[in-house]
């Protein structure tokens, strides 16, 4: 089969057409933006999925990835407030909002990043004291995210989110944080030893006030028991010395007998029970107690002994001091 001329360029044509067809069309992946440049002038920006444009006049500038994305931070030293020198690294998350903006507002967009953050690292981090340093790095992220949010808003970037990894401080400087917190808690060991030993000391002092609160509060009670039974003791022995008199008024003198030989007898027994008395002296008229008890066995023989009082009646005699006796008189 032979060709014409006509043939061949009409087949060159329509291969041409195809070419050109397939160049402006753009399929983009989901995730990314691509903008579109005419002359290279930026004029728009192709979405995820099939686009068209027109070949020859406009092309493909930049190819932005549009999911969030990581950027490591090198480790780099700091020196902090009060002249400790640390070292510090960190990670941070971002995401490209805006393509345009992204392509055309900064060259070179993570090395920016980059910089910015490690900048903002030794700014934040060189305002604070070492103890703040180790102790508040949830204060030292958020003052980086929003510092470094703000600067990186203008590329359309959004600064998700920035972590500092790990604080280094020099070797010789951990090992003496290591003594003071050392002597910090060895301190607060003693503190609540003291603590410990006045509270106790207060208890002590507490419990013995209260025992001699108790103490003196048993005494009192003891002296009114004491007072009280004195008292009664002292009424029954005035009531028992009225009836004496009583009787010795009606010319009873059994009962001063009876009175007296029970005193007698009391103060020989407390001579006898005494703690340092190891030898009873007698009085030297030991007659006069036998008198005494004579008078009490009248007294007895007058209560109990009526019934003889008609064949035995009579006086009787109680000796008294020697060889005298003193007449006793019956009832």
């Amino acid at each position: 089969m032979d060709f014409s001329g006509f043939d061949i360029s009409v087949g060159i044509f329509v291969l041409l057409a195809i070419l050109i067809i397939l160049a402006g069309v753009k399929q983009i992946p989901q995730g990314n933006d691509y903008t579109v440049e005419r002359f290279g002038k930026y004029t728009r920006t192709l979405s995820p999925g099939l686009n068209l444009i027109i070949p020859f006049i406009d092309r493909i500038g930049h190819k932005l990835n549009m999911m969030e994305q990581v950027l490591d931070v090198p480790t780099q030293e700091v020196i902090t407030r009060d002249n400790a020198t640390v070292s510090a690294d960190g990670v941070m998350f971002f995401q490209i909002l805006d393509a345009a903006q992204a392509a055309y507002e900064v060259r070179n967009l993570e090395h920016a990043l980059l910089n910015l953050t490690m900048t903002n690292i030794r700014s934040v981090m060189g305002s604070m004291d070492l103890d703040e340093l180790l102790s508040k790095r949830d204060e030292i992220n958020t003052r980086l995210l929003r510092v470094v949010d703000t600067a990186a808003s203008p590329w359309g970037i959004k600064v998700t989110r920035i972590e500092i990894k790990d604080i280094n401080p020099p070797l010789d400087l951990v090992e003496a944080m290591g003594r003071q917190m050392k002597a910090e808690r060895l301190k607060r060991a003693s503190i609540l030893e003291a603590e410990g030993q006045r509270q106790s000391e207060i208890l002590k002092a507490e419990g013995d006030k209260q025992a001699q609160i108790l103490e003196a509060e048993g005494e009192k009670e003891a002296a009114f028991r004491a007072a009280e039974a004195r008292e009664r003791a002292a009424e029954a022995e005035a009531k028992a010395t009225q009836m004496v008199s009583e009787a010795i008024d009606k010319g009873n003198s059994q009962a001063i007998n009876y009175f007296v030989a029970q005193k007698y007898v009391e103060a020989l027994g407390q001579i006898a029970s005494a703690n340092n008395q190891k030898v009873i002296m007698l009085p030297l008229e030991a007659t006069t107690l036998l008198g005494s008890l004579g008078g009490i066995g009248e007294i007895s023989k007058d209560l109990f002994g009526k019934d003889n009082k008609g064949a035995g009646g009579g006086s009787g005699s109680v000796p008294v001091s020697g060889t005298r006796t003193k007449p006793v008189s019956g009832s």
